[in-house]
């Protein structure tokens, strides 16, 4: 197999490979601070091994439970926020047809989402939506308290215990949560339900290769073994004793922190691939929750090209020149579509006629880059084989070891999230929550 690959060759008129390379000590050093659980946050580096110390009997749980659900459900609603549902979600859209969910023999069933946002008209069509359908639920709550997917989990679970009983309805939900405390972990105690383990020592934004994620992707029917055997494979080629200029995370790590020195404070995920939209939602959580504190961090965005060049390609290219780019590149297609020749052409487009409508995809992401590093924007490239288990296992492990390092380099603990609570406080205060004030 190969393996994803790094290049940096179009960030180098920000900044210099010398700049780079001299970064090679700090680097060597906040991995040396990952692997010996001696930096900031050591306790939750639990999946920092995590994909070569999944064990067969692991992911054959989550196997059979996934097949049991297939079997007796049209719909699963996964319910959970943030890390508890991004992962799974990227990897399912990036992995799955695009448009399956209209197909009328459908071997998996249709995964949503639900708890990740407080929308009442979005419960409401959700509901509407079940009526009559063979349904299951994933709940995924390390606590079974965080209001969004504690909320939608009330209405659901009522919902199904009353259309096919509360006996049957124990049987189509499953409980991913805390091994020992917790009120999910109470309530599928009681109720009886299957659980899975969220691990202690594994922070949200990074616990995609856990039950947490593996569970509904597996229930999507991808392979969650390639998966996992790509993380580890990444896992093995960032490892401690990895020289640093052969060391992809390593690189990736001090080119955006010497960008960010030089003042680019935005770094825009790009991809070209559409089904490749959901990883970057999962990256922005990934880095920003680890990185934004105490006023440091890079700003993490995203753009779906060509799309967004008919929308934010105008600042992109001329705008305030605080951004870089890193740009999800895919070699290889799973389909192939031709561009057919007309007669007519009004369209003025049988110059493509013969061409793969991919290749024409190429184009544009090597003009845009071309133009936006002409513009003073500097590029990141980091290319898949192709979009297929084994390397969204390996990017996802790249990404999540970068972090860890890139983090340490920046001088913040990378896998806590004070911040996150603020908000929170002040909501339950104004709910009237018993114990909260502003």
């Amino acid at each position: 197999m190969n393996s994803i690959s790094l290049t940096i060759d179009k960030a180098l008129g920000i900044v210099t490979k010398e700049q780079v390379y001299a970064q090679e000590n700090k680097a060597t050093e906040c991995i040396r601070q990952l692997h010996q659980g001696t930096g900031a946050g050591n306790d939750f580096l639990g999946w920092l091994r995590l994909p070569s110390s999944i064990t067969n009997e692991a992911l054959a749980a989550i196997e059979n439970t996934a097949g049991a659900l297939r079997r007796k459900c049209e719909v699963v609603v996964v319910t959970g926020i943030g890390g508890s549902y991004l992962g799974a979600k990227a990897t399912i859209d990036a992995l799955n047809n695009s448009f399956d969910w209209l197909e009328k023999d459908r071997q998996n069933p249709v995964i949503v989402y639900a708890g990740h946002n407080i929308g009442e008209d979005y419960l409401y069509e959700l509901s509407e939506m079940l009526e009559g359908k063979q349904f299951g639920i994933i709940n995924i709550s390390k606590s079974g308290t965080t209001t969004e997917p504690a909320l939608a989990f009330r209405i659901l679970k009522k919902q199904l215990e009353e259309a096919v009983g509360k006996d049957e309805a124990r049987q189509r939900i499953v409980a991913v949560t805390d091994a020992r405390k917790g009120a999910l972990r109470t309530l599928a105690d009681q109720e009886g339900y299957q659980t899975f383990v969220i691990p202690d020592n594994v922070g949200g934004r990074f616990s995609v290769l856990t039950p947490v994620g593996l569970l509904p992707i597996a229930v999507a029917g991808v392979n969650i073994r390639e998966l996992v055997s790509g993380a580890a494979f990444m896992e093995k080629a960032t490892g401690e004793g990895v020289p640093f200029r052969e060391n992809i995370a390593s690189i990736y790590a001090a080119v955006r922190n010497e960008l960010y020195k030089s003042g680019k404070k935005i770094e825009l995920l790009a991809n070209f691939h559409p089904k490749l939209h959901y990883i970057a939602e999962w990256w922005k959580q990934l880095y920003g929750e680890s990185e934004g504190k105490a006023h440091k961090g890079v700003f993490p965005a995203s753009v779906d090209l060509t799309t967004d060049l008919h929308s934010m390609g105008q600042w992109i290219q001329e705008g305030e020149r605080s951004i870089f780019e890193t740009v999800i590149s895919v070699e290889t297609p799973a389909h192939k579509v031709i561009v057919p020749t007309d007669e007519a052409n009004l369209d003025g487009l049988n110059y493509l006629a013969g061409k793969r409508v991919d290749e024409v995809n190429k184009m544009a992401e090597l003009g845009t880059l071309l133009a936006h590093v002409d513009g003073g924007v500097p590029n990141i490239k980091i290319t898949l084989p192709e979009v297929s288990p084994y390397y969204i296992g390996q990017l996802f492990y790249f990404f999540e070891k970068a972090c860890g390092i890139s983090g340490y380099m920046l001088e913040v603990n990378p896998f806590d999230q004070p911040g996150v609570e603020a908000y929170k406080k002040n909501m339950f205060a104004l709910l009237k929550k018993p114990g909260y004030v502003i």
